[in-house]
C-alpha cells in the first residue's frame, strides 16, 4: 500500500460533491479532477462552476489541480475518490449505472496497491458487494490483495456557504485497518472539522443513508401536521414557532421534499431492507407522504381559487422557484414539477419563473422552460415554491403586482408574514 507523500490523487465525477473536494485537495497536493462531460471540464478550465458551489477565484488556489475527460490520464493516479451521482429510476429503484461505469472505468487503470474511496451515497453493503466485482473484473487484481477501497460518505450541502467541504466533519472507513488509516490521514489534509474514522464500509454506508432518512420522515411528521392543521384552520408556522420555545424540540419546516439526498437516500435503504426480507413501514410511510404533497398543495390552491370565484379551467398560475432549493441552481428531483404537473390535469396553464436555474437544464430534464421574467398583472394564482432570496427580496406588494385584480398568492415557505398571503402550508 502507497504512502501518505506518494499519494497521486483522482477525483472522478466533478459534480456538487466532487468540485469542492478536488478544489481543496488541490490547494495541497497534485490531483486529477476527471468528468466524462467535456464541456463541463471546458468550462472548469476557464474557471467557470455551473453548480455555483466554488467561485473562480477559489479554483485558481487550487494550482495543482488539473481538469481532464481523457481516461488515460488516470494512468498516473494510485488514489481514487469517486463522486458520481446515485439517483433513483422511474420506479423508485437505486439506479448505480453511474457507479458501475466509474468502477470500470478506474478499473482499466487500477494498479497494485491502489486504493479506492467512495462518496456516493449507496445502500449498506453496494461498495463491496457492487463496486468491488467490477473493479476485479476490469482490473484482473484481486481486492484486499492486490488493491484497496473506502466509503467516505459526502455531506456537500448545495447553496449553503455556511457548511462546506473543509468544515463539517467526515465519516472515513477502509476495507483494511491499514487501508483505513491512511484514507482517514488522506482527508484529515483538508477537513479542518476532523474525522470520523468508522469501524467498517458497511457502518459508514449505513450512517449516510440514515443521515438523510432521518431528516425526511421529521419533515414526513411536519407534513402531516400541516395537513391537519390546515382542516382546522391553524397557522402551522405559528404552532411551530410556539412548540420550538421547548429546549429539545427540533425545528423541521412543512415543505416539498426533493434534491439529491433526502428524496432519494430512503429508498437506498428500504431496497435494501426490501432484500434481506424486512419490509420498512415507517420509512416508506414518509416517503409517501412527503412525495405526495405536490398534489396537496394544488388542492389547496384550487379550492381556494373556487372560493374567490376564479375560473379553475384555463386559469394561468404563476411558480415561482423550480429548483429543489434555495438559492441554489440544482433541479435533481426537484419535487416543484409535482405541481406543475397536478396543475396540468385541471387543465391550468402554469409559468415557471427560476432566476437561479438553467432553462437548457429545465427543459431537456422536465420538459418545462422557464420565462425569462414573469408578466405584471396576468395570473390567476403564483405559488412561492422556492425560497430564493431574490423572491424575498422582490416583497408581497411586487408579488401582488404580477397577479390579476383576482388572484391567491400561496407561500409555501413562509417567505412572506402570514397575513399577506392567501395560503400557508
Amino acid at each position: 500500500m502507497h504512502k501518505l507523500e506518494d499519494i497521486k490523487l483522482a477525483i472522478i465525477g466533478l459534480g456538487y460533491v466532487g468540485l469542492p473536494l478536488a478544489v481543496e485537495f488541490g490547494k495541497k497536493r497534485s490531483v486529477i479532477g476527471f468528468d466524462i462531460n467535456q464541456s463541463r471540464i471546458d468550462a472548469l478550465r476557464k474557471g467557470h462552476d455551473s453548480t455555483l458551489e466554488v467561485e473562480s477565484d477559489e479554483m485558481k488556489e487550487a494550482d495543482q489541480l488539473i481538469f481532464t475527460a481523457t481516461i488515460t490520464e488516470l494512468e498516473s493516479a494510485n488514489v481514487y475518490i469517486v463522486t458520481v451521482p446515485t439517483p433513483i429510476d422511474e420506479h423508485k429503484q437505486p439506479d448505480l449505472t453511474p457507479l458501475y461505469k466509474a468502477s470500470e472505468t478506474i478499473g482499466k487503470t487500477l494498479k497494485h496497491g491502489d486504493i479506492v474511496i467512495y462518496e456516493s451515497t449507496v445502500y449498506p453493503g453496494a461498495t463491496e458487494e457492487e463496486c468491488i466485482p467490477v473493479l476485479e473484473k476490469n482490473s484482473g487484481l484481486k481486492y484486499n490483495i492486490d488493491f484497496f477501497a473506502g466509503y467516505s460518505p459526502e455531506r456537500i450541502n448545495p447553496g449553503d456557504k455556511e457548511h462546506r467541504v473543509t468544515n463539517i466533519k467526515k465519516v472515513t472507513s477502509g476495507s483494511t485497518p491499514e487501508a483505513a488509516e491512511l484514507i482517514d490521514a488522506l482527508y484529515n489534509e483538508v477537513i479542518t472539522a476532523g474525522t470520523h474514522k468508522a469501524s467498517s464500509i458497511k457502518v459508514a454506508e449505513a450512517a449516510k443513508v440514515i443521515e438523510n432518512t432521518q431528516r425526511d420522515l421529521n419533515i414526513a411528521l411536519i407534513n402531516e401536521l400541516a395537513v391537519i392543521f390546515n382542516k382546522m384552520d391553524i397557522d402551522t408556522e405559528a404552532v411551530l414557532q410556539a412548540a420550538g420555545t421547548k429546549w429539545n424540540f427540533l425545528p423541521f419546516r412543512p415543505g416539498l421534499v426533493g434534491g439529491h439526498c433526502i428524496g432519494v437516500d430512503p429508498y437506498y435503504l428500504t431496497h435494501k431492507a426490501q432484500s434481506i426480507g424486512y419490509h420498512p413501514e415507517i420509512i416508506l410511510a414518509g416517503r409517501r407522504l412527503n412525495d405526495s404533497m405536490g398534489a396537496y398543495v394544488v388542492s389547496q390552491l384550487v379550492k381556494c381559487m373556487m372560493k374567490k370565484r376564479i375560473h379553475v379551467d384555463g386559469a394561468k398560475v404563476l411558480i415561482m422557484g423550480l429548483a429543489f432549493k434555495e438559492n441554489c441552481p440544482d433541479l435533481r428531483n426537484t419535487r416543484v414539477v409535482d405541481i406543475v404537473k397536478e396543475l396540468g390535469e385541471y387543465n391550468i396553464e402554469v409559468e415557471v419563473y427560476d432566476p437561479w436555474v438553467s432553462i437548457a437544464e429545465a427543459e431537456h430534464e422536465y420538459g418545462i422552460t422557464p420565462v425569462i421574467e414573469p408578466s405584471i398583472n396576468s395570473y390567476d394564482g403564483i405559488v412561492v415554491a422556492v425560497g430564493h432570496s431574490q423572491f424575498k427580496a422582490l416583497g408581497v406588494e411586487n408579488i401582488r403586482k404580477l397577479g390579476k385584480s383576482e388572484h391567491v398568492l400561496y407561500d409555501l415557505k413562509y417567505l412572506l408574514p402570514a397575513e399577506e398571503s392567501d395560503l400557508r402550508l
